[in-house]
């Protein structure tokens, strides 16, 4: 298949801006911070060091972390030092959630983990030139640290009283599950990162989500404490939809980063479905298309919202940003050929099949009529229903109207499977065992 010429925003700080501060307000990624002037004017001289940290409680990264590897980038852009961080000790224990203890994964798994977070974050990154990143793994220097020292070298910076105030904290105090003490450390342990990449790398900056505060400010609160200085810390907005609902969850499910997970063709027809009244804020978020551009969009869709020009261009942004321009090229390829505007038989393969695979499928023998396999996919609920389709001339299979009901599918497509469309709109795989 011949990849279409697809261009997508080059990865660049709009110049339209005085300073980087002042573009990732406007996209709003600033939730909370800590002192605002003072962040604007570090942001604005010569280049610092910031992390961010990323806990192995899963095998992949998913849409809320995006958010953070693109603020990375951002700031990276603008001439900054960024510190990927995964937390081989943090991901041991994990952070409180706000309604029940977490279940602790075995050092193995964390392990495992670990190096495939490590592999998500690097790709976010560059690791060449002056403000070179650089990856770190807090393990490095919790496992040497006995009981009696982090007691005695950490623990006492702390207050009780603070710490029970902390929102997740408090949450689970307040709830019948409570809240074990290894999940209570867990800020010290994050505020213990802080102050040793302030130490080692002269880091004093942390961006995580606007939930993570009250860890966050751990460290921010350690480092004034022990080193007498101050450091900043950014927390970015929790995203949700416009009409609240927490945004990407798919029927109970995260939408995942790793393609494995979550194919790119359904990253794809996530990020296309978004609502018009979302739409321009995701572009400001995940995509590096300047203020400029965006505004262009903005106005399409208030004046020309049926064209869907905005979520055409941010599902190719961030499909591109997250898996590459040919796996892009190749899911919209997918995309308009089921969708009646493009040729199917020309398809990848292996993307055909897995956007099959998140449409109405079913498996059927060699030479099963079409009328069986509409009943077998859920196009229609009887035979007689699927004969009284097909003599109306409303169903096709790969692309060619049936004409009559004693045709039978042969998945002639790429990779041997069919394609099944019942009316203009409604479609379903079939696949061949």
């Amino acid at each position: 298949m011949s990849t279409p010429a697809l261009t997508t925003a080059p990865q660049a700080i709009d110049p339209t801006f005085e300073n980087v501060w002042d573009e990732i307000v406007w996209r709003g990624l600033v939730h909370v911070s800590t002192d605002q002037e003072a962040l604007r004017a570090l942001l604005a001289g010569d280049p610092v060091t910031y992390y961010c940290g990323f806990d192995p409680t899963a095998p992949s990264l998913h849409l809320g972390h995006l958010v953070q590897l693109l603020l990375l980038r951002r700031l990276q852009l603008a001439g900054h030092k960024p510190l990927g961080l995964v937390g081989g000790s943090t991901g041991l224990i994990g952070d409180p959630r706000p309604t029940a203890e977490r279940t602790l994964n075995t050092r193995e798994t964390v392990a495992e983990w670990v190096d495939r977070l490590r592999g998500q974050v690097e790709r976010y990154l560059s690791f060449e030139g002056d403000n070179a990143a650089r990856m770190v793994n807090n393990l490095d220097w919790t496992a040497p640290l006995s009981a009696i020292d982090f007691l005695r070298e950490i623990g006492k910076h702390y207050r009780v009283g603070t710490m029970l105030k902390k929102d997740a904290v408090a949450a689970r105090l307040n709830s019948d599950a409570g809240i074990s003490y290894t999940e209570f450390s867990y800020q010290i342990l994050q505020g213990l990162d802080f102050l040793e990449l302030y130490r080692q790398y002269d880091c004093v900056l942390q961006t995580g989500g606007s939930d993570q505060w009250g860890n966050l400010t751990s460290g921010t609160d350690l480092i004034h404490r022990v080193e007498g200085v101050s450091v900043h810390a950014i927390g970015t907005p929790l995203i949700t939809n416009s009409d609240g609902t927490k945004f990407g969850k798919s029927e109970g499910n995260a939408i995942w980063i790793d393609a494995e997970l979550t194919s790119p063709y359904a990253f794809y027809q996530f990020w296309l479905s978004t609502a018009d009244a979302d739409v321009i804020e995701r572009l400001k978020v995940f995509t590096f298309l300047t203020k400029a551009e965006i505004e262009e969009y903005a106005e399409l869709v208030a004046t020309e919202p049926f064209r869907r020009a905005a979520q055409k261009r941010l599902a190719l942004e961030v499909v591109a940003t997250v898996h590459g321009i040919e796996a892009t090229a190749a899911v919209i390829a997918a995309s308009e050929a089921l969708f009646g505007q493009g040729d199917l038989t020309t398809l990848d393969p292996a993307t055909l099949r897995t956007a099959l695979d998140e449409l109405p499928h079913a498996t059927v023998a060699a030479g099963t009529p079409v009328v069986d396999a509409l009943v077998a996919t859920g196009l229609v609920s009887s035979l007689s229903e699927a004969r009284r389709a097909i003599a109306q001339g409303g169903v096709s299979l790969d692309g060619e109207r049936v004409e009559d009901d004693s045709a039978t599918v042969q998945g002639t497509l790429p990779g041997g499977v069919s394609v099944l469309r019942r009316g203009k709109k409604t479609l379903a795989g079939v696949f061949l065992g």
